[in-house]
This record gives structure tokens, sequence and C-alpha cells, in this order.
């Protein structure tokens, strides 16, 4: 009885925790407060695969109306591992049990009331990450809430070892359903808190437990993600099109522009052509320097942009996107050599993260550009660097202010 007890007050403090959790959620919202939900892109088959072991204890529960008959408590282990298809959906094999203990006596195998048994369980599980189903998904979230369903086969032996001669064993089908607590410790490791309940038939045991017979289990561990441990939300948009009907003389007017503007493009590549030819004798000059074209001489020109370059971030990242790379590479080809001073300062947008996360994302945003820089050919020695969190914010707007900006001395 002290055992489900236990069980209980387990159950009840992770619902509460849970809540709390959701409450306090507020790095994935939009600029007006809004949850954001996916649709999220696919990732390869090894990414956000766990593997997890734990601790803790069985119990056993017969009839309900006769708690005498409840089980005192035994040690249960987990060792599971798992993949998360979606942020929301995903499943779990694995292994549960060690021994347990009951008040009454069962007939097959034959174990004597009050006798530690053997409680060996190999299961699958489907899992439901309610946490991101309601709250959106985000990475960062401390404390996910993800019940589950679970099916497997349950082999109940009449001493702890399993293996041990003249053990009688006695396997069944099982099902039941858990709630596994997940808190974020890091980005690979995980805290679990896992607490199920499995029926098991009562008639294979006894014939005085009632229809069915209730394994109870509490247990404490560890789980370690594989792969890529996040998802990236698909924000590519697709434009809607209308049909229009045309009638004969708008067809045939469109043929002929069409008609028109393909001469016109055939005139352009001529045009584009005879420029390469005049082009090719300077193709050779100093690379990243900038040139003026008059009166057919080319003078090299010493040109510096008038404002500080822009580049910008995903919401908790410090990766450029391929577009934002582009940009980079660009200034870095027409601007930057050995001899360039440049300060490069980061930011983070003050609406998400705690002041430390910032000062962390401002600084890894501009080292993250520096290395970039570096590898055009920029010297280190030339660039100052610096990450300033969300304490200076440059433009209105979240968004906006998850940026590295690239000034030249």
């Amino acid at each position: 009885m002290k055992g489900i007890k236990i069980f209980g007050a387990l159950a009840i403090a992770s619902l509460l925790f849970s809540a709390n959790a959701f409450a306090q959620e507020n790095h994935n919202r939009d600029e007006n407060g809004k949850i954001v939900h996916g649709p999220y892109e696919t990732n390869h088959a090894g990414d956000n695969m766990f593997i997890g072991i734990g601790a803790g204890i069985n119990g056993v529960i017969g009839p309900i109306s006769n708690p005498k008959q409840w089980g005192h408590i035994g040690l249960a282990a987990d060792l599971n591992f798992g993949k998360w298809f979606t942020p929301t959906i995903g499943i779990r094999l694995g292994y549960h049990g060690l021994w347990n203990n009951a008040n009454v006596d069962f007939v097959t195998p034959q174990i004597a009331k009050g006798t530690d048994f053997g409680f060996h369980y190999l299961h699958g599980d489907f899992m439901w990450n309610i946490s991101h189903t309601i709250a959106g998904y985000n990475e960062l979230r401390f404390w996910n809430f993800v019940p589950y369903v679970t099916m497997g086969v349950l082999d109940v032996t009449s001493g702890r070892n399993p293996i041990a001669k003249n053990t009688k064993h006695n396997f069944e089908y099982a099902a039941g359903a858990g709630l596994l607590n997940v808190l974020r410790l890091g980005k690979r490791i995980n805290l679990t808190i896992d607490l199920k309940a499995l029926v098991g038939k009562a008639h294979a045991y006894s014939n005085n437990a009632g229809r069915f017979i209730l394994y109870p289990s509490a247990t404490l561990g560890m789980q370690v993600n594989l792969g890529k441990t996040n998802w990236d939300r698909h924000s590519t948009i697709t434009p809607v099109v209308i049909p229009v009907p045309f009638t004969t003389e708008q067809y045939n007017a469109l043929k002929d522009k069409v008609a028109a503007l393909e001469k016109e493009n055939a005139q352009l590549k001529d045009k584009v052509a005879a420029l390469e030819n005049e082009l090719a004798p300077y193709r050779n000059l100093q690379n990243g320097q900038t040139y003026l074209y008059e009166n057919g001489t080319f003078t090299a020109v010493d040109v510096k942009p008038n404002a500080p370059i822009t580049l910008y971030f995903d919401c908790g990242s410090a990766k450029l996107s391929a577009r934002e790379k582009a940009h980079l590479e660009y200034f870095a080809q027409n601007v930057v050599n050995g001899d360039t001073k440049l300060a490069v300062n980061g930011y983070a947008d003050k609406q998400t993260g705690s002041a430390k996360r910032n000062q962390q994302l401002s600084e890894q945003r501009a080292k993250a550009v520096v290395d970039l820089l570096k590898a055009a050919g920029a010297n280190e020695a030339n660039i100052e660097c610096a990450g300033h969190g969300a304490d200076v914010q440059l433009f209105d707007g979240a968004q906006k202010n998850r940026v590295v900006t690239i000034e030249v001395k």
C-alpha cells in the first residue's frame, strides 16, 4: 500500500511541474505573442534518436476491492532505444523489469505470496509529446510531457534469476500506458521520470486476483540524444495561382509580345557577349580590387561601404542561412583583403531567452561570421569582435535584432 502511494505522489508531482512548464513557455512565440507551430522539415533516418537507462521500483495491484492482496515494492530497471519521427510523434523499444513481489499466491508459475519473483517485460511504445503539440515545438523547453501506450511480452518467473536451473516461466502479452517526463539538461543529455502501469490477465497467475493484475512502476533515468537533435521549421510559401480565361485576341497579342521579347533577349545576349570580349583583358587584375571604367580605361578605386553590413540569423541559431552566406561572400569578395580592418558585433533579441543565453548566442554569432571572414582572406589581427547580448537593440522587432553587423574601419 505504501508503494502505491509513492506511485500516486510521483504522478501528481509530474503533472503539476509539467503544467508550470507550460505556463512559463515563451521561447517559441512570434512578435504578437502567438504560439508558432509547424510544418517542419523531415530529418535524416539517423537523426532525433535516443538511448536511455533508468532504475526505480515495481509494484503489484490485484483486485481493487482487496488492498491486502496488493504487493510490496520490487526493483525495476529500464533500457530503451527510440526515435522521434516528428517533434510530436515517436516510438521506443526496450526492456523493463527485474523483480517484483505479491501478497497473493501465483498458480502459474508457482510462487508463494510474499515471495520475490522475476519480472521481465520486452516492449514497444508509441509516444506523443503533448508539450510540443499544445505549446509548439521548442528545442530549449526544459520540461516535456510525453504520454505513451505500450505493448509487449511479459515473462513472470518463479525466481529473480530467469536463467537459473528449475526456474519456471510464464509468458503472456501485456499492455499499458505511461507518462514519460523529459527534463532537458543540455543539447544531448536529458533527465527522465518514467511512470507506467502494465495490465496482465489475472487468470494467468492466480485464481483469486480478479480479472486483471496491474503492475505499476516508477523509474528515474538519463537519456542521451543521437544525431541531429532539433527540427527546422519549413518556411517556403507556395503562391496561389488563379487561372484567368483568355480570348483568342488576347492570346494572339500575348504570343506576339512573347516573340518580341525573345528577339530582344537574343539581342541582349549578343551585347553581353561583346562586353565579355571587351572585359577579357582585365580578368586577371588584382582580386578584390574595384575598378571604374570611363572612356575605355579602367581605373582602380578604393570602395568602402557607407554603412555596416547586416547579417540576420534565425531564432536561437548561430548558423547563417544560405542566403545570408551569399551576402557575406559577396561582401568578402569585393571589400575584404588581408589589410582590411573590420569591426564585427553580434546581437540577440530581448523578447526570447535569458540574459546569459542571449550573451552566449550573440558571441557565437559574431565568431561564426569572423570564421567565414578569415576563410575569405581577412586577417584575424585586423578584426575586432564582440557580442552584446540583448543589451543593445538596433532595430524594432525581435527578428531584426538577431543580427551581426560588419563595419569597415
